[in-house]
């Protein structure tokens, strides 16, 4: 017998994707800690990588809200700051789930967000407390910045090429590739790596096949 219910209300985990790795595995990590704590399964990841910059209409986040959420289904965030940069989107989207019935919850915190008043002071504040830390955070990071740059010290990547290749390691190994005659784009595929990366390592280290006299 199938026990699907196409009406059930479904629970949406939301987790807003960066360059950083480890912190999209710590979101993920944090959801799911949350979701066995309080006996939720069956969840629907979606992973956003738009930045979070974009007004949360136009991000997967609006996406889900606005148009595959229905009444009664539940969204959780790994933590208030990853619903929106700024406390007026935050507001704006506990004000859109309120309106249409449904429920977030926010798992760092251990919060249901709903339509009681507490839930919208307790919103405000930590909106406002995460685009504080943001802004701070910005301050400090231009603050160190100006303080290198009077004493001097130049920023960014040194002038010039790099020192160290990332096929050196390899170095061996494609050597005794080219001594046996393999093509070079057959070596690029045996090390995973693009023709281009293996052209520039042998132009740059000026390898060639040796020829046994």
């Amino acid at each position: 017998m199938n026990d699907f219910n196409p009406t059930a209300p479904l629970i949406y985990a939301y987790l807003r994707v960066s360059t950083d790795a480890q912190d999209v595995d710590n979101q993920k990590h944090g959801v799911l800690e949350y979701a066995n704590a309080n006996g939720f399964s069956g969840l629907k990841f979606i992973e956003d990588s738009i930045s979070s910059k974009t007004p949360w209409k136009e991000r997967k986040i609006g996406a889900l809200l606005l148009e595959t959420c229905k009444e009664g289904d539940t969204v959780i965030f790994a933590e208030i700051s990853r619903m929106a940069r700024n406390t007026l989107q935050v507001l704006e989207i506990l004000k859109h789930c309120v309106e249409a019935k449904i429920t977030i919850r926010i798992a760092k915190q251990n919060m249901v967000l709903d339509d009681s008043m507490q839930s919208k002071i307790t919103a405000t504040v930590l909106g406002l407390a995460a685009e504080i830390e943001r802004e701070f955070i910005s301050m400090r990071t231009k603050e160190a910045l100006a303080t290198l740059k009077s004493k001097g010290i130049k920023l960014g990547r040194k002038p010039g090429q790099a020192t160290k290749l990332k096929l050196d390691v390899h170095a061996a190994a494609i050597q005794t590739y080219l001594n046996k005659g393999v093509g070079k784009r057959s070596i690029a595929k045996l090390l995973e790596v693009s023709s281009s990366t293996l052209y520039d390592y042998l132009a740059r280290r000026g390898v060639k096949a040796q020829v046994k006299k």
